[in-house]
């Protein structure tokens, strides 16, 4: 703050030495104008300010999760490395359960869709084998219909019908002439019995023999037509389905089945990244190399999702940010412009700086001013985070 206040000083008492200079070329009718405009030059070769020293990289970091805070490892300004474990929440053993049972459910899925393809060709000759009787079905209730619409038999089947009963006819006839000769013995008698018999067994063949033809010369009933459709109908549904069958996997394996053992594949293996993640999210880590600047959690404490936990800086870089460059300054700045820093707190150290990053958009607070980063050559080992600075930012005319 001395300095910029110096500074001030000094271009006040440049001022009052040219006020008589000014005066006297006035009275020789010299333009007044021109050692005004030089001195301004002079004084605004730099552009001022104040900024802060923070470092090149840091973070506030968060709970990644809800839970019971297990271990905080280490303390304030201990130096850390990049993914090393800074705070951990207790149900580890839990959330490695889940991530286990994940695995073996990814397994799975897997393994069903590699059978699937290994097992396609016994499923191919099942479903050609089965659309090849299909087919044979339906070719045999097709006849059988067909076969309702004209007498039972054809010719050759009837002329054997017919002969099977003149013979029988005949036989009947026979056994008849010998039976009335002895049906008038006694009932006990032996030979009247085994005539009996006979003509018991001739009438008998007779009977079936003129049942039969008259079956076969016969037009099928109602009964039997109903029954050959049905299983007509029966024959066609099956050598559908068959053909469907076949369809789906005469190309390969069936399309629907292994778009439904892939989504549970990929189902699978979102559920083992999400238990990954849950079991990740159990520990924070540090995303750089970098000291703990504060500690904001304690062991044993309940801590919500998104709750500051830790600020992490890399110290081992430090720059310095403006806090009061006004719009007009700014806009007279290019980036890679030399600078001056000091500092309030090491009054004898002036350090080299160059303008890194100028802010697209002003700071917010009162009145309009950007953040100008610059960054510090031969850093000082006393130089802290924090610490005020003051910058002259060299201006090109």
């Amino acid at each position: 703050m001395k300095n910029k206040v110096w500074k001030n000083l000094s271009a006040l008492l440049v001022v009052a030495l040219l006020l008589p200079c000014l005066a006297a070329c006035g009275a020789q009718g010299v333009d007044e104008t021109a050692p005004t405009q030089e001195a301004v030059q002079n004084t605004e070769t730099f552009v001022s300010a104040t900024g802060v020293v923070v470092p090149a990289r840091w973070t506030m970091l968060s709970i990644p999760a809800s839970g019971v805070v297990e271990v905080v490892n280490g303390k304030e300004n201990e130096v850390f490395k990049q993914d090393d474990v800074l705070v951990s929440l207790k149900g580890k053993a839990a959330q490695e359960a889940a991530v286990s049972a994940a695995e073996v459910a990814q397994i799975v899925a897997q393994r069903k869709l590699d059978n699937l393809s290994k097992d396609h060709n016994a499923v191919r000759a099942t479903a050609q084998l089965r659309l090849a009787d299909a087919v044979k079905a339906l070719d045999k209730a097709q006849e059988k219909r067909e076969g309702k619409n004209y007498q039972r038999a054809g010719t050759a089947i009837l002329d054997q019908a017919r002969a099977d009963m003149i013979l029988a006819e005949d036989e009947f006839k026979k056994a008849n002439d010998l039976w009335a000769y002895y049906q008038d013995r006694d009932e006990n008698d032996l030979t009247r019995a085994g005539v009996l018999s006979m003509f018991s067994a001739a009438r008998l063949a007779r009977d079936k023999a003129a049942w039969n033809l008259n079956y076969l010369e016969s037009l099928p009933d109602d009964m039997e037509i109903a029954q050959a459709e049905g299983a007509l109908v029966v024959a066609k549904a099956e050598l559908e389905t068959a053909q469907r069958e076949w369809d789906k996997v005469k190309n390969g394996p069936d399309p629907v089945e292994q778009q439904q053992l892939e989504g549970e594949l990929q189902n699978a293996a979102k559920q083992l990244e999400a238990a990954r993640a849950a079991l990740a999210d159990l520990e924070l880590k540090a995303p750089f190399d970098g000291t703990t600047s504060r500690i904001d959690v304690r062991e044993g404490e309940w801590v919500t999702m998104g709750q500051n936990a830790m600020l992490l800086a890399d110290l081992s870089e430090l720059q310095v940010e403006t806090t009061d460059l006004n719009e007009i300054d700014v806009a007279r700045i290019k980036e890679g412009a030399p600078a001056e820093i000091t500092f309030d707190a090491l009054p004898d150290v002036k350090l080299q700086g160059i303008v890194e990053r100028i802010a697209a958009r002003s700071a917010e607070g009162s009145g309009v001013n950007y953040t100008v980063t610059l960054t510090i050559q031969d850093r000082p080992e006393k130089l802290r985070w924090g610490m005020t600075a003051f910058v002259d930012i060299k201006v090109e005319e």
